[in-house]
C-alpha cells in the first residue's frame, strides 16, 4: 500500500506546537505547549468561526511580544494525521499522543 502525501505546516521563527488542555470560554483556552510552560491562548477575530477547537486537539501557536510565556494566539490546528506525521519526524519530543482527540 502506497503511503499518502500529507502537506503539514511545521513551526517556523517562535511558533510552537502544543496541546489544548481546557476551554476557558470567551474564545480563550489553556495550552500545555512542547517548551513546557502552559499558556492561555485566544483565537483571533479572523478565524473564530472557522476554527472550532475542544480539549486534545493539537495547534501550532504564536506567542505574544508581551507575556511571551503567559499569552498566544492559535494559528493553526492539526488533524490526526498530520499529527501523526509530526511525531514520526520528532516534532512532538514533549507531547504524547494519546491524549489527542
Amino acid at each position: 500500500m502506497e503511503e499518502e502525501v500529507i502537506r503539514v505546516r511545521t513551526p517556523k521563527d517562535d511558533e510552537i506546537i502544543g496541546i489544548v488542555m481546557a476551554l476557558l470560554g470567551g474564545g480563550r483556552m489553556e495550552v500545555s505547549c512542547n517548551d513546557g510552560n502552559s499558556r492561555v491562548c485566544r483565537i483571533p477575530g479572523r478565524m473564530r468561526r472557522r476554527l472550532w477547537l475542544k480539549p486534545g486537539n493539537l495547534v501550532l501557536i504564536k506567542p505574544w511580544i508581551v507575556q511571551a510565556d503567559e499569552r498566544a494566539d492559535v494559528i493553526w490546528k492539526y488533524s490526526k494525521a498530520q499529527a501523526l506525521w509530526l511525531q514520526r519526524k520528532g516534532f512532538l519530543k514533549k507531547i504524547s499522543l494519546d491524549v489527542l482527540v
